[in-house]
């Protein structure tokens, strides 16, 4: 990992773990500087607080900087602002939205929670709310997204050839080849729990109640989604959603969302895949709009949990007997019942049903594989799959799937790949990675050395005779 990759991986906690973990003299020492500008990158000042702050969580993260810290830093600090100068130049900012942005804070909450012990904990060292806190780590966290964007705009086109990786490896020592982790591939039936129709009027009765205290006045729309919408990502924003397409949005919530024209009205009631909603319009830009919402989610019974399992286990002993459940036993025609004919007649999961169960991994470059690390797993699959041997069905367990609802599941392991180093036959695609992200390190680097070129650049004597990683800082 290159140096500016772990800048700006921990300037992700920066922030929000100085005060978790930093010691008193370090506070102390944070307390005490007198700021000065010591940097200047194009309109952009970089300041000794910057560096000093950087310095202390580096040194509590354990990184070592190649070179001298006090030329590193401040020139990783230099490159953050040349990404986020040429970000605002190609308007990236538009693709940063601020569900991206709440999504990211949550995420980071969790992980300071996990590292305290409960979110009391968190609010009392930060001596903040937890409203605070997000509010104090919304300007930077939409900063390292809007930097992750503009770095992924500018390798976008940058291919390598199946020669090209070849001709990579061909010479490189045993020992340098890139070692592929276990890698498992994993199918699940999935049933979702019926809801009650009175949990669902219950749920109704309360949006309901929602948009005759609009009506009526007596609270705003966006008042009563901070207090109680069920969308992490755009609750904390009064329910307010980016200009959006149709395309993007459930079908449903759309075709209410688009018909939409007074920005005074509340709509109708709409259910979606997410649970149900309802919408005000704030505008119309195009072909997108831009809406507020309150989303609440019906809580699935005990009584509906336990009949899924009861249903999935009688299923999973159908299974490994080879024999259809009684229920579909009259009409089903072949000799031997599988884990694939399963999914087909009882999975109600529209992202696996269609592929015999098979769960699909979107990696972040955008690549789609059945493989998976366990690590890649949700949590509640990777706990059961870590203890099935190949062809095992498992017990039936609930999770929470990717819209946020209580779903339960058998999961087969279809097949587990043991830890090796890579080959160029078994594994091209991850030997491809390897050079194609080499190629996109080798023209970020580039790309920084020209920006400098044409960027107005100050920095203080101290520097001047410093060996940085890019040339051209001092002129």
């Amino acid at each position: 990992m290159n140096k500016l990759t772990i800048f700006l991986l921990s300037l992700l906690y920066l922030p929000y773990l100085l005060n978790l973990h930093a010691t008193a003299e370090e506070k102390d020492s944070l307390a005490s500087i007198v700021d000065e500008v010591v940097w200047v990158v194009g309109d952009e000042a970089i300041l000794k607080s910057d560096i000093e702050v950087t310095r202390i969580q580096a040194s509590m993260d354990g990184i070592r900087w190649n070179g001298d810290p006090d030329c590193a830093i401040p020139e990783q600090i230099a490159v953050q602002k040349l990404f986020l100068h040429q970000a605002a130049i190609d308007s990236i900012d538009k693709d940063v939205t601020e569900a991206d942005i709440s999504a990211e804070i949550e995420s980071r909450i969790e992980y300071m929670v996990e590292q305290v012990g409960s979110r009391e904990k968190l609010e009392e060292y930060r001596k903040q709310s937890l409203s605070q806190i997000r509010q104090s780590m919304h300007d930077d966290l939409r900063d390292q997204l809007l930097i992750q964007k503009m770095k992924q705009k500018l390798v976008e086109g940058i291919s390598v050839t199946p020669a090209e990786v070849r001709r990579y490896f061909r010479d490189l020592p045993q020992d340098s080849i890139p070692y592929v982790p276990t890698a498992v591939e994993v199918q699940i039936l999935t049933l979702t729990p019926r809801i009650t129709p009175e949990e669902i009027n219950r749920v109704k009765d309360e949006l309901r109640s929602y948009t005759d205290r609009v009506n009526k006045g007596e609270t705003s729309f966006s008042t009563l989604a901070r207090l109680y919408s069920e969308d992490p990502g755009s609750s904390r924003m009064g329910g307010e959603m980016d200009y959006v397409g149709r395309g993007v949005l459930d079908p449903a919530f759309a075709a209410v969302a688009f018909n939409l024209t007074d920005p005074t009205k509340v709509s109708k009631i709409v259910e979606s895949e997410f649970g149900f909603h309802i919408i005000q319009l704030i505008d119309k830009r195009g072909d997108k709009i831009k809406v507020r919402h309150i989303l609440r989610k019906p809580v699935v019974g005990d009584s509906a949990v336990n009949a899924s399992l009861a249903l999935l286990d009688t299923i999973a002993t159908s299974i490994r007997k080879g024999v259809p459940p009684t229920k579909i036993k009259d009409v089903y025609t072949k000799a031997d019942f599988t884990f694939d004919d399963a999914v087909s007649i009882f999975s109600d999961d529209k992202d696996t049903r269609l592929n015999h169960g098979l769960m699909a991994n979107r990696t972040e470059r955008g690549i789609q594989t059945s493989r998976f690390e366990m690590k890649e797993l949700p949590q509640e699959v990777a706990r059961v799959v870590d203890t099935l041997q190949v062809g095992q069905v498992s017990a039936p367990f609930t999770m929470i799937n990717s819209r946020g609802k209580t779903v339960c599941v058998v999961a087969r392991l279809k097949n587990r790949i043991p830890g090796h180093r890579a080959d160029i036959t078994e594994d091209f695609q991850v030997m491809k990675n390897v050079v194609l992200e080499k190629r996109r390190e080798q023209f970020l680097h580039d790309w920084v050395v020209n920006k400098i070129k044409n960027t107005y650049v100050r920095l203080n004597d101290q520097y001047r005779d410093c060996k940085f990683e890019y040339e051209g800082w001092v002129r």
